[in-house]
């Protein structure tokens, strides 16, 4: 391993370690989202209403609807087979959010439901504005920052004549405008100069609507913050006896990551880690590709001069007509390659020599005959036709070299 990586490694591991140290002694900070959830323990989930509800909705069975959308829960409880048609399932539909995220279609079948004699309880900050207009309600949801004065309580004061104080919910939330021809005022939340109302029940054919606006009451903080669980039970009194289905989608199961990293991320040691193993790992490789990958020149191969220079020598015999120098500068190659190649003696050109040379490479005795032929006659007389000689010689030599 390079050394420049071993140092890279210990500061990593070394910067790793004084995190980890720095971070063990530090309590972890509360996480304040509004969930929602059931299954979230943080101040606004609804873990402990997940698991109270049956102690306050007593005798009452409660069917939770996790994993399909109101229309499809709903309507596949619906049996047309009357005029009018008619549910299997009677009771209140319970839907407990941050806002009013159901679609029109369900909303359309939620009045449908009611229509028939059941009921729908909805705590929400705001309702789908379907529902809204077709009960003549308008809201007033003009967010500000909580009073620390404001309570809420029950309208009739035989279910409760205590105010409640709720010092963190939106108090410029609430149902500014109802029908009061057929509208009941259950609850208000307001201070000692003026209040509003935040729970009403609405009748709707066969069937009612509980709109109640401040869904904070159910989650775990104030569950257990002093006494505001009663306030949350004088709420749920109102819910009539019967079935609850509770609508739960979005708060449970379907709130969990999909993600393989999901449990790293969320613990925060580990997905320090997990962070820090990613920009160390991003330094490496920066550092590492800058180190290796540089420009390489590219080097020409050198030119073979040799040839080149035996070219240039071999067309200025040819030129100058020099036919007997160059039969002899081709007869001393020719037997400088013999005395290197197969270690024969050149001293003297006779039959022991063709046959050494014919046993050493091979080539035809008569071809090696023939040469050593022309090469004798060549040194012994100088008339002729020196053209005619250097190619007949030429030949004899290629025909033992190729």
């Amino acid at each position: 391993m390079n050394k420049s990586i071993k140092i890279y490694i210990a500061i990593l591991v070394f910067v790793f370690a004084i995190i980890l140290i720095a971070s063990s002694n530090q309590q972890k900070p509360i996480d304040w989202r509004p969930t929602y959830s059931v299954n979230d323990k943080i101040p606004y989930g609804l873990y402990i209403f997940d698991k109270e509800i049956n102690g306050v909705l007593k005798n009452q069975k409660i069917e939770r609807v996790s994993t399909i959308t109101p229309y499809e829960f709903l309507d596949s409880k619906y049996v047309p087979d009357t005029i009018d048609g008619k549910y299997k399932i009677k009771g209140t539909f319970l839907n407990i959010a941050p806002s009013g995220e159901i679609d029109n279609q369900s909303v359309t079948e939620l009045f449908y439901f009611v229509s028939h004699g059941n009921n729908a309880f909805l705590s929400m900050k705001t309702f789908p504005q379907s529902l809204l207009d077709s009960l003549k309600i308008e809201l007033n949801t003009n967010f500000q920052n909580p009073d620390p004065n404001v309570k809420m309580w029950i309208a009739n004061k035989k279910v409760s004549i205590k105010k409640y104080p709720f010092k963190d919910i939106d108090t410029e939330n609430y149902f500014a405008k109802i029908d009061t021809a057929t509208t009941t005022v259950l609850g208000y939340q307001g201070n000692e100069k003026q209040k509003h109302i935040n729970f009403i029940k609405v009748p709707y054919i066969h069937g009612y609507f509980y709109l109640h606006m401040q869904p904070v009451a159910f989650t775990n903080y104030h569950l257990l913050k002093a006494n505001h669980y009663q306030y949350t039970q004088n709420v749920l009194s109102y819910v009539p006896k019967g079935n609850i289905y509770w609508y739960t989608k979005g708060q449970n199961s379907e709130s969990i990551s999909d993600s393989p990293l999901r449990y790293i991320l969320s613990q925060p040691a580990l997905k320090w880690a997990w962070y820090l193993f990613l920009i160390g790992m991003l330094i490496f490789i920066l550092f590492n590709a800058k180190r290796k990958q540089r420009i390489v020149p590219i080097l020409k191969p050198l030119p073979n001069l040799t040839v080149d220079f035996t070219k240039t020598i071999g067309n200025l015999y040819y030129q100058e007509g020099d036919h007997y120098n160059i039969i002899d500068k081709k007869i001393i190659y020719f037997l400088e390659r013999m005395r290197n190649e197969y270690m024969l003696d050149t001293t003297k050109l006779d039959d022991d020599f063709i046959t050494k040379l014919h046993h050493k490479s091979g080539k035809d005795e008569n071809d090696i005959r023939e040469l050593v032929f022309l090469i004798n006659e060549h040194r012994k007389s100088y008339h002729g036709s020196l053209e005619e000689d250097l190619i007949r010689i030429n030949n004899a030599i290629e025909k033992i070299l190729n």
